[in-house]
């Protein structure tokens, strides 16, 4: 497979997080002008490994070998000094810091003693345009921008450190599409200089575009390294899942929901972001938001749960017109809103509490009789919570940090479960997560909608729009162009009406009918 003497080894790597074993006997072996992809499925190892390759966390057990050479890495520091720099899936930029003083916080230049801004900002710009991020001001303060462009300055940071390996923790799961073409040219010509890269994504066709080798990890074991493109996708996945790949999307039923509608928009409007948004949603229904990213899909989904200040229109939930004053105010009440978040890191989960006090947050109210928490009610709240979502923690009292990604997100979902919320609001939920979980929240999203939840669900991803969808919204500018329904959601349709490439004759009208 590799044919070039590699730079970087690992061998017989070995570590544990209290009794949680996360790498046991695992191995990797990386060689220069090549890029070689790390798969598995959350809670696979991935994560530690590069951790440990990194300097943030030290293996129990094992070596590493570079250039020849055994090495430990005390620090991310030394790391990045022997030519090692990661890309983490949870970013590092410091939100009240410009871009340039994000891009060189690690070793700002100087002049006679100070920071010589000027100069930093010139190195900025030139880390920028490396990255294809060129359009990004280097003065910008990071909290300003979108999720998609904090990934570009994140990569540009990286980039800036001259890497001679460089590992990317799914980098571009919350990068448009536009932003992913430009890192793929960055890394195929990192490639050609010569730079040994690390790709970590669950995106199979990221993974088909880019790869020169690949190695696959289950339950903290290396389990087969291979040529890519030398095995199918099914086979891919069931080495990662250890089991034969079935479906992926649960089946939908025969006909599309009837009756009165739990949820009713009407000329919904925004700061010039929302344009006259109307349709109905029915208990029973997922309905889908599609189009490019950027449109106004999560604009819509944070001004029905409250977030946003100055939106014009209608809301009616079961016929009656909703006041929604704020986030407490939608989870409230006889027919309760849940919003399951872009990002569960920063948006989602406080990190350094419990896998309980994050299950439990919203509910805390339900659960406390006259002011005081209800504890064996609780306890069997969660437990119940933990088993509906196969959430993989050794203690419900472990931080949720500790937990994988996909367990993570399951929590997210979880916790807004608690409340039995009669609306759930998805906001891309499967970003960043390993297929056999994905595959899980799939299954629930169909059971909770078989139960009679409405669900509004946006995602990125067609082949999830498609699958899972009983009807597609289409956006565009900040307005709904078209609706799908049935077999008319297919992914031609889909990119069509995201580049609003037709019309749709009385598009807004049949929306706002369902």
């Amino acid at each position: 497979m590799i044919t070039v003497e590699p730079i970087f080894e690992m061998r017989g790597i070995a570590k544990s997080y209290g009794g949680v074993r996360a790498l046991e006997d695992a191995s990797l072996r990386v060689a220069p002008g090549r890029i070689h992809a790390v798969l598995g499925e959350n809670g696979a190892g991935k994560s530690t490994l590069i951790k440990i390759m990194s300097g943030v966390v030290q293996a129990d057990a094992g070596t590493m070998v570079l250039d020849g050479q055994e090495i430990t890495f005390a620090t991310p520091k030394a790391a990045n000094a022997a030519g090692i720099v990661c890309i983490f899936q949870e970013l590092s930029l410091i939100p009240d810091l410009s871009v340039a003083d994000n891009i060189g916080l690690a070793d700002p230049p100087r002049r006679f003693g100070l920071i010589d801004q000027r100069a930093q900002r010139r190195f900025a710009e030139a880390a920028l345009a490396r990255a294809g991020a060129e359009d990004i001001h280097p003065l910008a303060l990071v909290r300003d921008l979108p999720l998609s462009r904090r990934q570009m300055v994140e990569i540009a940071k990286a980039l800036a450190r001259r890497p001679r390996i460089l590992i990317l923790d799914e980098a571009t799961s919350a990068l448009t599409a536009s932003d992913v073409a430009k890192v793929f040219a960055v890394l195929k010509r990192l490639r050609e200089e010569g730079l040994a890269l690390i790709y970590i994504s669950h995106r199979m066709h990221e993974i088909d575009e880019l790869a020169d080798d690949c190695s696959v990890f289950r339950n903290g074991r290396h389990i087969e390294s291979y040529p890519a493109g030398t095995k199918s996708g099914n086979e891919v996945v069931e080495l990662m899942i250890g089991r034969e790949y079935s479906h992926v999307f649960p089946a939908k039923p025969a006909s599309i929901p009837t009756g009165a509608n739990m949820l009713e928009v009407r000329n919904l409007g925004w700061e010039g972001r929302l344009n006259d948004i109307s349709f109905s949603a029915r208990p029973g229904e997922i309905l889908g938001l599609g189009g490019l990213d950027g449109q106004g899909q999560r604009e819509l989904l944070l001004a029905l749960f409250g977030v946003l200040r100055g939106v014009k229109g209608e809301v009616l939930v079961a016929g009656e017109r909703a006041a929604i004053r704020g986030p407490r105010a939608a989870k409230s009440g006889g027919n309760p809103m849940a919003l399951i978040p872009e990002d569960r890191k920063t948006e989602g989960l406080m990190l350094p509490m419990s896998v309980r006090d994050n299950l439990t947050l919203p509910s805390l109210g339900q659960l406390a009789s006259f002011g005081v928490i209800d504890r064996p009610r609780e306890t069997d709240a969660i437990r119940r919570m933990m088993a509906l979502l196969a959430i993989k923690a050794a203690d419900p009292e472990i931080p949720v940090g500790a937990l994988s990604g996909g367990n993570q997100q399951k929590v997210v979902i979880a916790k807004w479960l608690m409340l039995a919320p009669r609306i759930i609001l998805l906001n891309d939920p499967t970003r960043g997560i390993d297929v056999g979980t994905k595959q899980e929240i799939y299954q629930l999203l169909r059971k909770l909608a078989d139960e009679g939840a409405t669900i509004l669900f946006y995602s990125t991803d067609y082949d999830e729009l498609i699958g899972c969808c009983d009807r597609v919204l289409v956006m565009y500018d900040g307005a709904v162009v078209r609706e799908l329904a049935g077999p008319e959601i297919t992914e031609h349709a889909l990119v069509s009406s995201a580049f609003s490439l037709e019309s749709g004759q009385s598009q807004m009208e049949q929306a706002s009918h369902g």
